[in-house]
């Protein structure tokens, strides 16, 4: 009997039980989602998250002051005094090197909006900042235009809206534009309407009203406020040189003594984009090991549907030796048997996986994530899933070769 032959018989005898070949395919199908799907996911959710940097931009470095207290040499440090108007307009104007540099505020981070009887949620960020903020900050203008060098001269009462804050007020039946809305007890002309963001953000560039920075100041009046200084270097190559150009002009204007640590934080898009790229590295193990554990009892439960198949087929196998398989014959079968039940659950399982996870990425991303196929997690599903019928049938296997013929020809 030839291996061919013997391929054959081992798909005759999958093909005479098919209930339980479903039922086992199914068992290796679910171990083989699970593995996939939370990689697949994961992998769409890196996706977004790359996405979302690559409109904030990678070459974009921003100086922000330290608001919670943090710990350093085991002593707790007090948090570092707000960078005000001074500090800023400082910074922009001693800063050396040629990069985009914008200026900006939080107003109030809980403001209503109001359009005739339309109203927000009080959770609008209403933001003051100069005519660099959107495009250092990867904002996209859909409709009307962007603040003007006389907008920030004059503190006019303009406003640049997101795209929740129209869709809310307008509800999609008015043109915002050259509308008129009263946001913290002042009424703002709108002028812009920004397309929408969303993604990492979690939606919240999309609350956002955008007005002067005079006016956000003015608006402010005896509230302190903090402002934040974000640059955007030509090249990605460029921004080394220009965050420790950027380190050491803020450290000139903040008046900080030598030897003593900054008095500010400089965030990096690259560096968060590498954070996030860790963590997700983190999760990629641990979504592995529950595969692989789901995986594991899949196989245990394979092995046992295995050796019931060689008890129940013992007198075949006798008069198989009897006519004169080898052991090494009525090993291949159940192998074969075994590999080709884990090939067709793993099949199912990789198609499966692959829809599971793209639809949990999809959620998570507020469906900004692309379909994300992982061709390397696919592959490496289809190989699990002959590892693991190599592992469960290579048992059964061993033990039906080494039955003997006559034994086998009288059991019932």
């Amino acid at each position: 009997m030839n291996l061919l032959e013997n391929i054959r018989e081992g798909l005759r005898s999958i093909a005479g039980n098919r209930l339980r070949t479903i039922l086992t395919s199914l068992i290796i199908a679910i171990g083989i989602t699970s593995l996939v799907g939370i990689l697949t996911a994961i992998d769409g959710i890196q996706s977004s998250v790359d996405s979302s940097f690559a409109g904030l931009g990678a070459n974009t470095f921003s100086i922000v002051a330290r608001q919670d207290a943090f710990r350093r040499g085991g002593r707790v440090q007090r948090q570092d005094a707000p960078i005000d108007y001074f500090d800023a307009v400082q910074f922009k104007r001693r800063f050396p090197y040629g990069a985009t540099i914008s200026v900006s505020s939080v107003v109030a981070g809980a403001a209503q909006a109001k359009f005739g009887s339309k109203k927000t949620n009080p959770n609008i960020q209403l933001t003051g900042g100069d005519d660099n903020y959107l495009s250092v900050k990867g904002f996209t203008i859909q409709s009307g235009r962007n603040l003007t060098t006389n907008d920030l001269t004059g503190a006019r009462n303009v406003a640049i809206i997101g795209s929740e804050v129209a869709n809310t007020l307008f509800e999609k039946k008015l043109d915002p534009i050259n509308q008129v809305i009263r946001v913290a007890g002042n009424q703002y002309k709108i002028i812009g309407v920004l397309a929408k963001k969303g993604g990492f953000s979690g939606g919240g560039d999309d609350r956002i009203i955008l007005i002067p920075l005079d006016n956000g100041r003015a608006l402010a009046g005896n509230q302190k406020l903090t402002f934040d200084i974000t640059a955007s270097v030509p090249t990605v190559a460029d921004q080394d040189e220009a965050v420790d150009e950027a380190r050491g002009t803020m450290r000139l204007v903040r008046r900080d003594q030598l030897g003593q640590p900054d008095s500010f934080e400089i965030e990096r898009a690259d560096e968060l984009a590498k954070e996030t790229g860790n963590i997700t590295g983190y999760l990629r193990i641990g979504g592995f090991g529950i595969g692989f554990i789901t995986l594991l009892g899949a196989s245990i439960a394979l092995l046992n549907i295995m050796l019931v198949s060689v008890t129940e087929r013992t007198r075949e196998i006798g008069i198989r030796k009897s006519l004169g398989a080898t052991p090494q014959r009525i090993r291949e079968q159940f192998l074969i048997e075994a590999i080709v039940i884990c090939i067709l659950g793993g099949i199912g399982g990789v198609v499966l996986g692959l829809g599971v996870g793209n639809l949990i990425s999809s959620v998570v991303s507020q469906g900004k994530g692309s379909f994300v196929v992982p061709w390397t997690w696919m592959g490496l599903g289809l190989v699990v899933c002959i590892s693991v019928g190599l592992f469960a049938g290579i048992y059964p296997a061993v033990r039906a070769s080494k039955l003997d013929p006559i034994d086998a020809l009288r059991y019932e």
